[in-house]
């Protein structure tokens, strides 16, 4: 994981509504550990699947995925977590435009809640994301395919972040 991306996530992570919200869900100084250890390492396998653990069962409670759609829909929470995501693609400015385009479109943002709200989804997105953490490409490849046929609202996603240019700039070589 990034560590300007993990600095970013502690930034909203600070914020007293949003801990308050959640801290009745879950373990607050383990999740303030683990977003400490990402912001200074970024190769650390361990701390990423503990976190990777930790995000997948906070995506599967409907009130911390409440919590953390609603935060992102605060300009102050989003815009530096954008700022954050796309510092790494500075030799990528188009690609870095296309992201935060498509990271402050509602339309967009309307989308990611609809994919996160299936259940059958989130679990397709965490078998990706675990199948990317132990480099098995050609499962990661499986799980994108299968989350593209069987499931209409991914489709739409796909379909938002290509009006923004995401898709466009992700093939193009760099």
């Amino acid at each position: 994981m990034n560590r300007n991306l993990a600095k970013g996530l502690q930034v909203a992570w600070e914020l007293p509504e949003f801990r308050s919200g959640v801290q009745h869900l879950i373990d607050l100084d383990e999740v303030a550990t683990l977003l400490a250890a990402l912001a200074v390492s970024d190769q650390n396998r361990e701390v990423e699947r503990s976190l990777l653990t930790l995000l997948r069962s906070a995506s599967d409670s409907v009130e911390i995925r409440e919590a953390v759609l609603l935060l992102l829909e605060r300009d102050e929470v989003r815009r530096p977590l954008i700022a954050a995501a796309v510092e790494p693609l500075a030799d990528r400015p188009g690609q870095a435009a296309a992201v935060a385009s498509a990271a402050e479109d509602p339309a967009v943002r309307r989308e990611v809640r609809a994919v996160l709200d299936s259940a059958k989804v989130r679990e397709l997105i965490w078998a990706a994301a675990e199948n990317q953490v132990r480099d098995s490409r050609f499962g990661l490849i499986r799980r994108v395919a299968v989350l593209f046929v069987r499931h209409p609202s991914v489709r739409r996603l796909a379909w938002a972040l290509r009006r923004h240019g995401v898709l466009r700039e992700l093939r193009r070589r760099h």
